[in-house]
């Protein structure tokens, strides 16, 4: 608990400069585009379309108003891939800056997360424009929205920490995981329902995945208008917590080889 207590103390300290990071970092995702700021959402619009396409009209899967079922669960995940993806190398891509001894590097994971935060939050009107068009109910169950991007962001930043330092050493992660992030997305109840899970898979790829959970979450605040098994969302939360004990400590023990391996 002492990692994670003078963990939060140096992100409050550095909170001005972890605020400037995210602005340079929105602002230069795009820079130099026609489009500007608009591809935050055109880009998960274009694969929402791919994916409707094919699955709504070649696999044919039966959901009710599936592309709002579908995008209410690929938004978080596009916040959570893509966090683990460019946070992957947030130490390793900043050699300028670890290399200053006095420069924080554990404000670097922390910006990539709330930069993308920020993409989850500016896509959500796309959402409330979908279900508006499909005539899906927005319901008081969007109070528990919260709750379930805390645990999101918890479970995020733990798995963010942990790959990001174990990339300074070794290298081959950041190539895993774009691998391994591709699977965990088909194994997520986004593009299909958790019905549609094998029985003898449900404690593998449900039970055991954080990230079904939350996708279910989502889907039940946006398209089922219902409370989210809450039960489920507690557990997410623990593991969240523990993910950020276990990242914030392995990150602890490689800080001081940063500088070196970079």
């Amino acid at each position: 608990m002492k990692e994670l207590t003078e963990y939060f103390s140096v992100l409050y300290k550095y909170r001005e400069l972890i605020s400037s990071l995210v602005a340079k970092d929105l602002k230069s995702r795009y820079r130099g585009s026609v489009m500007g700021m608009a591809w935050t959402f055109l880009n998960p619009l274009l694969t929402l379309s791919v994916y409707a396409l094919v699955f709504s009209r070649y696999q044919r899967i039966e959901v009710p108003n599936y592309a709002v079922f579908m995008f209410a669960g690929l938004l978080p995940w596009i916040w959570f891939s893509s966090s683990l993806l460019e946070g992957v190398n947030s130490i390793t891509g900043a050699g300028a800056l670890i290399t200053k001894s006095m420069f924080p590097a554990e404000i670097l994971p922390m910006v990539k997360i709330i930069s993308n935060l920020f993409n989850y939050l500016f896509s959500l009107p796309l959402l409330f424009g979908f279900m508006l068009w499909f005539g899906v109910e927005f319901t008081l169950a969007a109070i528990w929205l919260p709750f379930l991007m805390a645990g999101q962001l918890l479970f995020t930043t733990g798995l963010v920490y942990f790959v990001a330092s174990l990339n300074v050493r070794f290298r081959d992660v950041q190539h895993m995981l774009a691998n391994i992030m591709l699977l965990w997305f088909f194994l997520c109840p986004i593009i299909y329902p958790k019905s549609a899970i094998p029985p003898e898979l449900k404690l593998y790829t449900y039970s055991m995945n954080p990230m079904a959970h939350l996708a279910v979450g989502y889907q039940d605040i946006f398209i089922f208008g219902r409370t989210p098994d809450l039960f489920a969302i507690l557990m997410v939360m623990l593991a969240g917590g523990l993910c950020m004990i276990l990242g914030i400590r392995q990150f602890e023990r490689g800080r001081e080889t940063f500088a070196e391996e970079i």
